[in-house]
């Protein structure tokens, strides 16, 4: 079972119904002991840092989500979920990450030949092998929605880059976490086949 993780903070439907399309059991709570049992856990997420660290400390999850990646199990972060793994934001100064990684995410600068927020389809280039990008050629084109952008400290966990105006860490991968910039959700046959991947990590495991 794949918990996707529901902290008010948006996309659930849309990584839900990706999951059903191919085929994979899940559900959509903000129970701590589903979050604890499930087999794989998915932390979605779009808006603000802040209104996010809030909903996951009212809703008393951030030990149960500490506890999921602790214990070794498949998780993966999309969008927000991503930046979340991480100490804090520019965007939101004061809210405390989850302090996975080391690093804060900055803000994408506002150059004349780019708007902000990044929001569509854009390449990729991958950094390191990541069972997300089994069966995927490099430089498939992904979609983004997002202001802001990881630029990680400790390179050796960013397994793909995107370059906008900046280069934008799009994904990382360390142990049992991956985590995505993107949205595999919305990036349609290829992001299909990295939930796919996603699914059969999960049964490997």
């Amino acid at each position: 079972m794949v918990t996707i993780i529901d902290y008010n903070a948006g996309n659930l439907a849309s990584v839900y119904n990706a999951l059903q399309f191919i085929g994979c059991d899940c559900r959509i709570s903000n129970n701590p002991d589903d979050i604890i049992a499930s087999d794989a856990v998915i932390l979605p997420g779009v808006g603000a840092y802040a209104h996010a660290v809030d909903s996951i400390d009212r809703l008393g999850l951030r030990k149960p989500v500490l506890d999921f990646i602790n214990s070794g199990k498949p998780f993966l972060g999309i969008c927000l979920g991503l930046q979340l793994l991480f100490e804090g934001s520019f965007e939101s100064p004061g809210a405390k990450g989850l302090g996975i990684f080391n690093g804060t995410i900055k803000k994408i600068p506002k150059l004349s030949d780019f708007k902000v927020p990044h929001m569509g389809w854009n390449s990729l280039s991958f950094n390191k092998d990541c069972y997300l990008f089994d069966n995927i050629n490099n430089n498939p084109y992904v979609y983004f929605v997002h202001s802001f952008y990881l630029d990680s400290p400790d390179k050796s966990i960013v397994s793909s880059q995107s370059d906008y105006s900046v280069t934008i860490d799009a994904s990382v991968y360390k142990d049992n976490i991956c985590a995505t910039q993107f949205h595999p959700e919305k990036s349609g046959d290829l992001g299909i086949q990295m939930l796919k991947n996603f699914s059969i990590y999960i049964t490997k495991g």
